[in-house]
Order: structure tokens, then C-alpha cells, then sequence
């Protein structure tokens, strides 16, 4: 019987192909080059790449046999994911293997903003001695202020902590309880920003996110304060950093990532108190060799059948069929609990009940944990990394299963309890042969919605006039209702009104609705990637 074959599109460590073993076949070609790369790929069951190789839908065609993509590394943007999927071919990549890298490269931005290092290193060498001109800040004592405590953001305040730096953090997902196990005082993001004196960047990127720091936030700093962007690109306003530098309301900046890259021409880069990198994040040799070898044992996984724990698209392994429907609904789930929730629960409870509660259901809880933190954390979150970014937060999860379901013959249900011991809850099932996903349950109120790319939930007192004024109000802003469902628990009671829309509800106009109708709550779910 013949091996299966393995390309490597793309100079890899060797320390890859040893992690693959003895059982494959192993191939070379340049990936980059179209003419080389797609006769290649004709009869090879997985490729490895980096990023210069694009397995786009045309490689994907050209591919009769493949069933994986591996990218060693985080990004997936040369993956057409999408058509990998449709092809029935996994996708997977490294999404741990940078982040020591990544941390320290936050931190040597950090430093050489604060010390001048790279302005002072470029006067030398042009035979200049401007030692005044030079003079830096030191960290020690200093208060660092890191914006999102996520693995890299534990990292950096960890090794920061160690220059004797006060560390303060932002993170609505991270319990205070937590945070101060690691010598961590959560804040507010107008507390952080007024006193930090050095700012560190590490959230994922999302509509939220974008331009998070901006002309707003940047009126609010000491004029003394240090930014750093190692995270993504657009998170800071660059437009809004230069004019804070010219103007003296921000001291410095180190920027590895940028809104458009590659970026080679920026006013901010004819600053000296700006130190500037090419998204060097993960270019250091550790950081490749570990996502060659994360990869490798990822194709070993597929092709062997089992549950690959960083595939981003399909969810192989050993998992009955009548439990597999349910994996993408239960990460709908538990992105749609988090939207809803507003900040981090301290506990949450995934309830299976149904026919399948009698299986082995415990990949339900593992989606919907990777939903929960799917858009509240920079990693990119998989099977293995969710439990691990629970305990990381302090929040207790718990799966129960029941084989009795009144009212559907299989439905996951997300009960959690916020910090302030308010109950959030959503609840989903398929239906029909063809599995088409449903929320029935948001919060106590009874519902039946196929969730969309964009919706939005409301709670209010019930009384007349409230449809009418929703309605009016986004389409006043070019907002198109594709569906509106209202529930109620008496007439005149709480009542809930769930949206989908066409297009993303602006904060600005969420803001509006709440205030126009009254609502005790408005949220926003957007599940598009």
C-alpha cells in the first residue's frame, strides 16, 4: 500500500519533516511559483506552507486527492478557507507557536521607544554624538497598561512585572479574580488610558476593536505615555497617532502592524520617536520551527482520521454522526452567549438534551467554548486552546446532558452568570433532515430565528409602538430587517424583540435604539468573519 504524500510548498524547518515521521512520502516544490506549485499538488494528499504560497480556489481544483492545508503559522490569509471547506479539505494552522515571539517583540518595541534606541542607533551611524537629544524613560516603577489579557498580554505583563512596572489591564472577559493571581489590577479603558504610562496593544481584530484607540482615546493619555501596536493593524488609529506625536499628546510609539500592509510609506515614519517593524511578530527561527512541527503533527492527525484540535474549518476525529450537525451550531451558540453577555460570565453551563445526550457529546462543549472566545481574544482560539482560555479567565464550565427534550428532539442550551449575577442564556437546535440551525431561547424568552451574519436581540417593557420604531429607526439608517420575532412573558410584561439584519447595527445606531425604546439591554451579535 502506498504512502500518503506530503508537499512542502515552502522552506520549512527540518525539524517539520521529522515530526512527520517515516509514513509519508515527502515532496518539495516552490509554492510561489504558479507553474510549478499546481501540477504539484495534483495528486498529493496534504501541502505545507508559510505565507508566499497561495492555495487558492484554483490550487484547491487542481488538488484531486488533498485533504489538508497546513499553514505553518497563525495567519490564513493566502488559505481560501471557504473553498477548502466546500471541498471537503481540511485547513489547519499553528495558532500558539508565535506568541513568546510576538510578547517579546512587544517588548523590545516597548524598550527601544522608551530609550530611543533605533533614532540614536541611526544619528551614530550618520556620525552624530546627541546624547541630550537621546535622553529616555525608564520602566521601572512606571505604569504599564495592557489592553486585552490574552496569552500574549499575560506574557508581556508577566515579563514587564519583572522590570518592576506596575501592570494594569482592560479585559471585560477576564475576571478580576484572576487577573490579580498574576499581579494584574483590571481597570476601565478610561482608567488605563489616564494612567499608563506605557500602552501595549493585544486584542484580536473586530469591528469593536477597529480603531479602539483613536482621536478620542488619545486625548485622554498622559502626554508622556508610550504606545504599542504588535498586535493588528487599524486597532490604533494611525491617522489619529501622528497627529497626537506632532502635537505632543503621545511620547512615543512602536508599531510592528499596520491598517494596509505591506505599509513602506507612512508619515509616521518620518518620526524619531516612532519605532517601526515589518509585522515581525513571528520571524524568529523558534517560532518557525515550532509551527513546522505543530503542523506536521496536525497532518499526521488528518490523515490518520482522528480530531485534529487546530483545524479552522473541519472538525475531524471520532465523532458520531448524529453529534457532528450540532459542532457548528454550538459555536453559534457561544459566540451569540458572548455577544450577549457583554463581558466575561464566571460560570457556564452547556446542557445537552435530547437524543444525543446518550453520545459522547463532549465536542458541544468544546465549539461552544471556542465561540465564547472566538471574538474576544487575539489568539486564534481551537479545541485545545479553549479550556485553556476558560481557566486562564477563571470561568468555571460544566457540561450536563439530559435525555428528556420537551419541545425538541435534540437542543444545546449556554446558561451562564455574569459578575454582577445577572443569568445570560441562549439556546439552539437543528431541524429537518437538511439540519437547519434554529435559536429557540434567548434569556428565558421562547424564539425560533435562523441565526444570520448580523442580528440584533432587545429587552424591554412590552407596550405598543416599539416595532414601529425599530423599524423606522434602521431604516432611517439604511439598515435592512431581514427577520423580526417579538416574545413577551405577559402583555405588559418583559417582552424581547430578535433581529436579523442585513448588514452590522453601528454601535452609534445600538445606542439609539436603547435609548428610543426604552430597553433595558441592546445587543449586537455579528457572526461574520
Amino acid at each position: 500500500m502506498s504512502k500518503p504524500v506530503v508537499l512542502i510548498a515552502e522552506e520549512l524547518s527540518p525539524a517539520t519533516v521529522e515530526a512527520l515521521g517515516p509514513d509519508f512520502e515527502v515532496r518539495h516544490c516552490n509554492g510561489a511559483d504558479r507553474s510549478e506549485l499546481l501540477p504539484a499538488i495534483a495528486d498529493v494528499d496534504a501541502v505545507l506552507v508559510r505565507s508566499a504560497t497561495k492555495v487558492d480556489a484554483e490550487a484547491i481544483a487542481a488538488a484531486k486527492r488533498l485533504k489538508v492545508v497546513a499553514r505553518a503559522g497563525v495567519g490564513l490569509d493566502n488559505v481560501d478557507v471557504p473553498a477548502a471547506t466546500q471541498a471537503g479539505v481540511m485547513v489547519v494552522n499553528a495558532p500558539t507557536s508565535n506568541i513568546v515571539s510576538a510578547a517579546e517583540l512587544a517588548i523590545g518595541l516597548l524598550i527601544g521607544v522608551a530609550r530611543n534606541i533605533p533614532a540614536a542607533s541611526g544619528a551614530l551611524r550618520d556620525g552624530q554624538w546627541k546624547r541630550s537629544k537621546y535622553t529616555g524613560a525608564e520602566l521601572y516603577e512606571k505604569t504599564l497598561g495592557v489592553v486585552g489579557l490574552g496569552r500574549i498580554g499575560v506574557l508581556v505583563a508577566q515579563r514587564l512585572s519583572a522590570f518592576g512596572m506596575k501592570v494594569i489591564a482592560y479585559d471585560p472577559y477576564v475576571q478580576a479574580g484572576r487577573a490579580a493571581q498574576m499581579g494584574v489590577r483590571l481597570v476601565s479603558m478610561d482608567e488605563l488610558l489616564a494612567e499608563a504610562d506605557f500602552i501595549t496593544v493585544h486584542l484580536p481584530k473586530t469591528p469593536e476593536t477597529v480603531g479602539l484607540i483613536g482621536e478620542e482615546a488619545l486625548r485622554k493619555v498622559k502626554p508622556t505615555v508610550r504606545i504599542v501596536n504588535a498586535a493588528r493593524g487599524g486597532i490604533v488609529d494611525e491617522g489619529a497617532l501622528h497627529a497626537a506625536l506632532k502635537e505632543g499628546r503621545v511620547a512615543g510609539a512602536g508599531l510592528d502592524v499596520f491598517a494596509k500592509e505591506p505599509c513602506t510609506d507612512s508619515p509616521l515614519f518620518e518620526l524619531d520617536n516612532v519605532v517601526a517593524t515589518p509585522h515581525l511578530g513571528a520571524s524568529t527561527d523558534e517560532a518557525q520551527e515550532r509551527a513546522g512541527i505543530a503542523v506536521a503533527k496536525s497532518v499526521r492527525l488528518a490523515l490518520a482520521g482522528e480530531l485534529v484540535p487546530d483545524a479552522v474549518n473541519v472538525k475531524g476525529g471520532v465523532i458520531a454522526e448524529d453529534v457532528r450537525p450540532g459542532i457548528p451550531l454550538a459555536e453559534k451558540l457561544g459566540r451569540i452567549f458572548t455577544a450577549l453577555a457583554g463581558g466575561g460570565a464566571q460560570s457556564l453551563d452547556v446542557e445537552v438534551r435530547g437524543e444525543i445526550a446518550a453520545l459522547d457529546v463532549k465536542v458541544l462543549e468544546l465549539a461552544a467554548l471556542k465561540g465564547v472566545f472566538t471574538d474576544v481574544v487575539e489568539e486564534q482560539v481551537s479545541y485545545v486552546n479553549a479550556p485553556v482560555l476558560a481557566a486562564e479567565r477563571g470561568l468555571e464550565v460544566r457540561l450536563t446532558t439530559d435525555p428528556v427534550s420537551e419541545d425538541y428532539r435534540n437542543v444545546v442550551t449556554l446558561r451562564g452568570t455574569l459578575a454582577d449575577g445577572q443569568q445570560v442564556s441562549v439556546s439552539g437546535t437543528l431541524s429537518g433532515p437538511k439540519h437547519i440551525e434554529k435559536i429557540v431561547e434567548v434569556d428565558g424568552f421562547d424564539v425560533e430565528i435562523v441565526p444570520s451574519g448580523h442580528m440584533a436581540f432587545f429587552r424591554y417593557t412590552d407596550r405598543p409602538g416599539v416595532v414601529g420604531t425599530v423599524g423606522r429607526i434602521l431604516g432611517d439608517a439604511g439598515v435592512n430587517i431581514a427577520g423580526m420575532q417579538v416574545s413577551r412573558d405577559t402583555k405588559g410584561g418583559q417582552a424581547l424583540v430578535a433581529l436579523t439584519v442585513d448588514s452590522a447595527v453601528p454601535a452609534p445606531l445600538l445606542a439609539e435604539l436603547v435609548t428610543e425604546i426604552g430597553a433595558e439591554q441592546g445587543r449586537t451579535v455579528d457572526l461574520v468573519d
